[in-house]
């Protein structure tokens, strides 16, 4: 896996990944940015939210789950000090589909926190990671 990283003035910077896409990130005002885009610690946050995400949707089709959507609500809290990892992080699943059978949900999700998702086991190194889950009828 390859990026690359542009600065484009004060604290904003254009990030590109190996497969050709590319993202802004960029610092509050007070930090000096123009907050014209993400903060990298979110896009870390997302993106570890994405990765259980994908994992889930995928764990649960593969097991023949009638599954329609999944969001995932993620809250943090970040250490006070320099480097300011993340200490907590919180996932909350929201899951629709039909029949959706909340051991199936579970399993799902304990196999992204404890085998597949790396962005999530990597953070697990410095924060406490929990999650629940809710099933929506679709």
């Amino acid at each position: 896996m390859q990026a690359r990283i542009k600065w484009v003035e004060s604290v904003c910077f254009v990030g590109e990944s190996g497969s050709g896409h590319a993202l802004v990130m960029d610092g509050a005002p007070e930090g000096g940015g123009r907050n014209l885009g993400m903060r990298p610690m979110e896009i870390v946050l997302i993106g570890t939210g994405g990765c259980t995400a994908y994992d889930v949707v995928h764990i649960l089709k593969k097991g023949r789950a009638a599954v329609t959507d999944c969001v995932v609500e993620i809250e943090s809290e970040r250490a006070p000090e320099d480097p300011k990892v993340f200490t907590k992080i919180h996932f909350h699943f929201v899951i629709s589909g039909k029949d959706l059978k909340p051991q199936q949900v579970e399993r799902a999700i304990y196999l992204s926190a404890e085998k597949y998702c790396s962005a999530s086991i990597m953070l697990a190194k410095t924060a406490v990671i929990t999650h629940d889950f809710e099933i929506k009828e679709a």
